[in-house]
């Protein structure tokens, strides 16, 4: 008979493999929505430099300039080029409405 793994006396048995925490990203304009998923952080650049939001982030408001958001989740990074936009970051939700 097949036991599987058992640990010893006194030892914790092993944790499963915990997920890494995401936030959920809105990235749209007027007329398309161009993301809308949850993700690991999103990058992108406003006034001060590039910056990265992950989750668990402080609230908080900003212009965004010219850059390309780097988007990274589960299935792969996302790349999307802006000209301008404002990102509105809230109990682990990052909202980013451009061509404003």
């Amino acid at each position: 008979m097949a036991e599987g793994p058992v640990a010893a006396p006194g030892t914790a048995a092993p944790k499963a493999a915990q997920a890494r925490p995401t936030l959920h990203i809105k990235v749209y304009s007027p007329f398309k929505t161009y993301f809308n998923e949850d993700a690991y952080s999103i990058s992108a650049v406003n006034d001060t430099g590039p910056f990265d939001v992950l989750p668990k982030h402080h609230n908080f408001m900003t212009l965004l300039k010219p850059c390309e958001l780097l988007i990274d989740r589960q299935g792969g990074p996302v790349r999307i080029r802006i000209t301008r936009g404002i990102m509105h970051v809230k109990a682990d939700k990052a909202v980013i409405f451009l061509d404003v």
